[in-house]
């Protein structure tokens, strides 16, 4: 088949296959179909550790690498933040929203319950 007619998830998966030799000696040696890998990397992704043990040892090596660089850059952004600021922000951000939801429930009850002048103006309305 033309690799161009491919479903653009198929060619991935094909794509996804070649980086995990392992996952295509296992269908093979215990011929299993192909389908049931296709559904279980469409639910889990490519980047479910469910993966990691059809790879070969120099992809999970770079996934190992990336993941110590990932872990070491939020390591970093870490040590620069102040506890302090952060805590003082998140109340002022609690004290904002607790305000927001106060001026709503006020204005709710308003159009809930309209004011008894503009009652009375109704009222006298209807009796002329």
């Amino acid at each position: 088949m033309d690799e161009k007619k491919l479903h653009p998830t198929v060619r991935e998966f094909k794509e996804f296959i070649n980086k995990h030799p392992k996952l295509i000696e296992e269908i093979r040696k215990k011929r299993r179909g192909w389908q049931e890998y296709y559904e279980k990397w469409v639910l889990l992704g490519e980047d479910d550790s469910f993966w990691e043990q059809y790879q070969d040892e120099e992809n999970t090596k770079k996934s190992t690498e990336k993941k110590t660089e990932l872990f070491k850059q939020i390591k970093k952004l870490t040590e620069n933040v102040d506890v302090n600021k952060v805590q003082s922000q998140a109340k002022q951000l609690n004290s904002t929203i607790a305000t927001l939801q106060e001026l709503l429930g006020q204005f709710q009850s308003t159009n809930k319950n309209p004011p008894p002048l503009q009652n009375q103006r109704i009222n006298n309305w209807q009796r002329d």
